[in-house]
């Protein structure tokens, strides 16, 4: 019923703009139904036995205070800080626990108190301690065996060469092009089919003009469905080339996982008559089929995997560990080598666990080395002048947080510590990832996320892994500053392709700092550039404090992100604030002083 001629002069710009415009409501207001904002109606019911956050795992705590059911996962997400650390819980199945103890006095607050002292929980700065104790592993060797299940094996001589070929072919297919697209005059399915098909014949050619004798084998007379584990072995060993070497396979791997993601769906697997994909061999998965996980727990496996380091040790010490470890990886291989099992492939698992250390060491040991470096060169509370403070303020130098000195040394230590722990979990994390994106169960679709057509995709297993390692940085570190938002499956991040790519930039940025701070003694023995350096920084430490304090601020400072509100201090966002430090640098006065630049 439209307004009468009374209620629109009582809404007029007259009244709008007088004194008295607290009471006014646009005539139509009342028509307008409760929840007219949302995109219609959803349902919140939550499966039953399931938690009441995630939804999409079994409850195993109950909370008596929220009286909700929790995973342990997301409950020690919600109840990390304040009143909210005192709620009672107990567990589904056993015996009755209670979290916390109440303090006296405390029992007559009503929950409702308590949750309205929880309205910026997550920027609250308390010190908490870990709930429970962490775990250490005892055993070297179950340790062991639980890191091979998620290391891919090195290829072999005879792989690289269809490797070279993998490589050829997904360069000049257009896969994504034709298929990532709107518009197009085939059906997608259809469209798909004939991609997958044209790419697989590239790979045939190329392997029949590379070998023709094996061409012919494999083809003669023969269509793609009788090829199927020859296409499957193809497609396996770039997906674990690509995980061993983060750095390779830039611009074709995105392309082979789309393809492989869209050859999952049962439409086109009843086109193709044949499947594309396999599980990846693992030095587990390869140990166990020959009865040989014993291996994993010998005393000699930590000799025959260590990483061996030439820096401040003299030639002799070097070469001493070269022999030992050569020894040692000759004596399992006699050891271990049974039937089928060579000692050639024993020799390639124990060089693809050395290569899952060399990854450690060039992608998680920076993050150690910028906690250590921040730990050197700044108090955690006290800022002795502006030079040593890392304080920030919210639209000065870009930054769009507002932290004090001791809220940004909190920040910074739990963003590199977080980074961390995701880089010394990359092969698992990365295993989940493609298990998520070759999912038959999950589809995506394509969406405009502001940065063109991408395919948005849930990543139910990367995300609770994230989860959990974000739960494991929070309970280590023992407080936290800023957001716990992990953004996975939107415009932010729009699958776990992307997630993948993005934490596997990370020593990129970290470690040309670290290489820098490391040469600054070097650079300063230099007469004329150690008179630069007096100069500009005042002292070798001086411009080693300025680089660190620089980055330590502005790496950190919520800035980076496209619009607004797609920055801040979320996980992702801590990443996008280093990104965008970086862009800058050369506009840093500093920038002559990196190895790179000179």
């Amino acid at each position: 019923m439209p307004p009468s001629t009374d209620e629109k002069a009582g809404f007029s710009l007259e009244t709008i703009l007088s004194g008295d415009h607290d009471d006014l409501e646009h005539p139509t207001a009342k028509d307008i139904p409760d929840g007219w904002d949302q995109d219609g109606h959803v349902d919140t019911t939550v499966p039953q036995g399931y938690c009441v956050e995630c939804e999409d795992q079994p409850a195993q705590v109950y909370c008596e205070t929220c009286l909700d059911n929790y995973c342990e996962v997301c409950f020690s997400s919600q109840h990390r800080k304040g009143t909210r650390k005192r709620h009672a819980t107990k567990p589904l199945s056993g015996q009755r626990e209670k979290k916390a103890k109440l303090q006296n006095g405390a029992n007559g607050k009503s929950s409702a108190d308590a949750d309205a002292m929880l309205a910026d929980e997550d920027l609250d700065h308390e010190p908490e301690r870990p709930t429970s104790p962490i775990i250490l592993e005892s055993n070297v060797g179950e340790w062991f065996v639980d890191r091979a299940k998620f290391i891919p094996l090195r290829l072999t001589l005879g792989e690289r060469k269809y490797l070279r070929l993998l490589e050829a072919a997904l360069n000049v297919s257009e896969y994504t092009d034709k298929i990532d697209t709107i518009g197009f005059g085939l059906s997608k399915a259809k469209r798909i089919v004939h991609q997958i098909r044209e790419l697989c014949a590239i790979l045939s050619g190329l392997l029949l003009s590379a070998d023709y004798k094996q061409g012919q084998e494999l083809f003669s007379d023969r269509d793609f469905e009788a090829n199927e584990e020859f296409y499957q072995q193809l497609f396996e060993l770039g997906r674990r080339h690509k995980i061993m070497n983060p750095d390779k396979m830039r611009s074709t791997y995105g392309k082979l996982m789309y393809l492989l993601q869209d050859s999952q769906t049962p439409e086109v697997k009843d086109l193709l008559n044949f499947t594309c994909v396999k599980p990846i061999k693992s030095v587990h998965s390869i140990l166990e089929e020959h009865a040989a996980l014993n291996l994993l727990r010998d005393d000699l496996v930590a000799i025959a995997t260590k990483e061996i380091y030439a820096e401040g040790r003299s030639r002799r010490e070097v070469q001493k560990d070269i022999k030992a470890k050569e020894r040692a990886i000759e004596t399992l291989a006699g050891r271990y080598a049974r039937g089928s099992l060579s000692e050639e492939t024993v020799r390639q698992c124990l060089y693809s666990i050395g290569d899952n250390h060399a990854f450690l060491r060039v992608n998680r040991d920076p993050c150690d080395r910028m906690i250590s470096y921040l730990k050197a060169h700044f108090h955690p509370t006290d800022a002795k002048d502006a030079k040593s403070s890392l304080a920030i303020r919210s639209g000065k130098g870009g930054a769009r947080l507002t932290h004090d000195h001791t809220r940004q040394y909190a920040y910074v230590i739990q963003s590199l510590t977080l980074w961390r722990e995701i880089l010394h979990d990359m092969f698992q994390l990365w295993t989940l990832a493609e298990q998520d994106l070759l999912s038959e169960n999950v589809s995506y679709r394509l969406r405009d996320t502001g940065q063109g057509l991408n395919r948005v995709q849930p990543a139910p297993k990367t995300s609770r892994m994230m989860h959990s390692i974000l739960n494991r940085a929070q309970k280590s570190i023992g407080s936290w500053v800023g957001s716990s938002v992990i953004h996975m499956g939107d415009h932010n991040v729009p699958n776990a392709l992307m997630f993948i790519d993005k934490y596997s930039q990370i020593y990129r940025i970290l470690l040309p700092i670290c290489n820098t701070l490391q040469q600054i003694p070097e650079l300063a023995k230099n007469p004329a550039l150690r008179s630069y350096i007096d100069d500009e920084f005042g002292s070798p430490d001086g411009l080693a404090r300025e680089i660190l304090s620089d980055f330590f601020r502005h790496g950190f400072d919520g800035s980076g992100a496209g619009n607004y509100f797609d920055a801040g201090s979320c996980i992702d966002g801590r990443l996008t604030s280093a990104w965008n430090w970086c862009s800058t640098l050369e506009k840093k006065r500093f920038l002559p002083c990196f190895p790179t630049c000179r």
